[in-house]
């Protein structure tokens, strides 16, 4: 993967063209999505580019500076009603190019009746046949990275280098946390969609209890992560532990992360918004690996994982709502040594 900016690669071009990006799945996707927005309009800087998302994930995208406009499909309720209303917002619109990201039948029945020009996707769609470009889909294989994947939906019109996701937090969102950034401080994202891919809250509290009191502890999450993050303040022991789950916003909370001194995740959106701001970041990976190309991709990185082959990971490519063999040692069996080595105040020991 390689990585370039407007000043290293001459090859822009100017000709107006109307573009739209499909990924309704979940925060985390969107993130990385971002990395094609930042080379179309580099490419296509006069250009329209406009990003269709799942309803609960366009605060992801608010005041994007690149975007012409940000759709909404409300996936939660009535759903394939607000389908067939959102394509008919799209046809109407009349793009150039409709590149989808995902491999679902939905988003595919989307793509060929977007009324698009040029109708790209990913040949695992169930409705690929109806697309005009159709782009080889590889997981698990020759170190891919998400991002390199979807790359490739575009390279035919574009070329290979690979850009960065990033994200736009506001000047307000810097305002909302810039009483948290005194002194130094770690966060800590402790949640995840899926019980797999989720780091045990008995070893996060105890990876708290042996941080340095110098530390200030900010626990990242949503407002369903709330009680969780309650009960990792009061048993860690720690000084310095300020649960912000259901306080701060994506971008809020990215903003956050930008500046800690480290910040711990598992394999999850917070690894993403790390990669948008190039934080430093250690991510915790249970039951998947790296090597499914969701991993960090932040300058500062470093993953964690077992140190030992286990019958049975990877279970999922995603992860599970629960161990299918009752016993997770996934996660149970990594060491706190190895996330706590990661910190400056450990490596100078």
């Amino acid at each position: 993967m390689g990585e370039r900016t407007a000043d290293s690669y001459p090859g822009v071009t100017t000709n107006m063209q109307r573009f739209l990006i499909i990924q309704t799945a979940f925060i985390g996707d969107v993130v990385l999505a971002t990395s094609i927005i930042e080379k179309l309009h580099f490419h296509f800087p006069e250009s329209q580019i406009d990003f269709l998302l799942r309803k609960g994930n366009e605060s992801l995208l608010a005041g994007h500076p690149l975007l012409n406009e940000v759709m909404i499909w409300d996936k939660q309720k009535n759903k394939f009603r607000n389908l067939w209303k959102t394509i008919r917002m799209v046809r109407k619109r009349k793009y150039d190019k409709v590149i989808n990201i995902q491999r679902f039948a939905a988003t595919g029945i989307l793509t060929a009746l977007s009324g698009g020009g040029e109708r790209i996707g990913f040949d695992k769609n169930p409705f690929s046949f109806l697309f005009t470009t159709k782009v080889k889909h590889i997981i698990g294989e020759g170190g891919l990275h998400e991002i390199d994947r979807n790359t490739e939906l575009i390279r035919h019109f574009t070329d290979a280098p690979v850009f960065k996701p990033r994200l736009y937090p506001s000047t307000q969102d810097e305002a909302a946390v810039v009483n948290y950034k005194k002194g130094d401080y770690i966060t800590i994202s402790p949640s995840s969609v899926w019980f797999t891919k989720q780091f045990p809250k008995e070893k996060w509290i105890e990876l708290i209890r042996i941080l340095p009191a110098q530390y200030t502890i900010y626990l990242l999450g949503g407002a369903a992560d709330i009680e969780l993050g309650e009960t990792i303040k009061r048993d860690a022991g720690h000084p310095s532990v300020v649960n912000l789950s259901g306080r701060l916003s994506f971008l809020q909370s990215a903003v956050l992360m930008k500046d800690a001194v480290m910040n711990y995740v598992n394999d999850s959106a917070p690894m993403h918004f790390a990669s948008s701001v190039n934080a430093p970041v250690t991510a915790v990976y249970c039951s998947t690996l790296p090597s499914f190309g969701f991993g960090p991709l932040s300058d500062s990185q470093r993953i964690v994982e077992i140190d030992y082959h286990l019958y049975c990971r990877p279970c999922g490519l995603h992860g599970k709502k629960q161990c299918p063999e009752g016993h997770f040692k996934c996660a149970y069996d990594i060491k706190i040594a190895q996330l706590s080595s990661s910190l400056p105040s450990y490596q100078d020991k």
